[in-house]
């Protein structure tokens, strides 16, 4: 008697990848919810526009992966960051911004990022990374993994390279907001913070970038703002 053919088992399908988006541009987020739906092991699985809205949503959703941008509307990313490393210590995060790379990459990483890419880059470096920090790696260019890697060899750390690279994240987004004109007091309802705790922000940076008066602070502000515009967001 033939014996009967056997069926193999049907393999598991693994589960797909879920990915949050939170940026602060509607056709942004639109643009890279489509992306995600192009491929076939990830879905799209919510947004936000802001570090607030971004938290309560991820908690609801429980993506595996969270693209994250910089400036968010009303908040920081670099903060949002380092609440969602706390809250979602095995969520990876990856930072996608118009910001440059060169100056942020190593901050998004202390905060708990696990990589960076610009927005200039093309649509397959994001998919590329998502990848690849799910499968437990780093993503930087291979520009800027040089250059972290040079500091290394070298012993050379961010904190003694450039003067506004001693500046902690909180006291460089005041400089920055200094640079885009607002006061003290525009800065502290921004940020959510004291204007005591501003002005103490203000005289920290003044000692770490030697500057003697608030004039000269925020012609260095100003200045230092011009020269990101290539690479930020309008």
């Amino acid at each position: 008697m033939a014996k009967k053919a056997s069926t193999p088992a049907p393999v598991p399908q693994q589960p797909a990848i879920k990915v949050f988006i939170v940026d602060d541009h509607p056709i942004i987020r639109q643009g890279l919810a489509q992306l995600i739906r192009q491929e076939p092991d990830m879905v799209y699985c919510g947004d936000a526009e802001d570090a607030s809205d971004a938290l309560k949503a991820i908690e609801q959703c429980q993506p595996d992966i969270a693209l994250v941008d910089i400036s968010l509307k009303t908040s920081n990313g670099i903060e949002l960051i380092k609440d969602l490393r706390i809250r979602q210590p095995n969520l990876a995060i990856l930072v996608l911004s118009m910001h440059d790379e060169s100056f942020y990459a190593e901050r998004v990483l202390r905060a708990g990022a696990r990589g960076y890419v610009m927005k200039e880059e093309a649509t397959e470096r994001v998919v590329q990374a998502i990848r690849q920090i799910l499968a437990g790696k780093i993503y930087l260019s291979e520009k800027m993994s040089a250059s972290m890697l040079s500091k290394l060899v070298e012993g050379r750390s961010a904190a003694t390279s450039f003067p506004i690279d001693r500046l902690s994240d909180r006291e460089l987004e005041v400089f920055e907001l200094i640079g885009r004109g607002l006061g003290t007091r525009q800065i502290a309802s921004k940020l959510h913070l004291s204007v005591k705790t501003i002005e103490s922000h203000r005289a920290n940076l003044k000692v770490k970038l030697q500057i003697s008066s608030a004039t000269e602070l925020l012609r260095h502000a100003i200045n230092w703002v011009q020269s990101e515009k290539p690479t930020q967001k309008a």
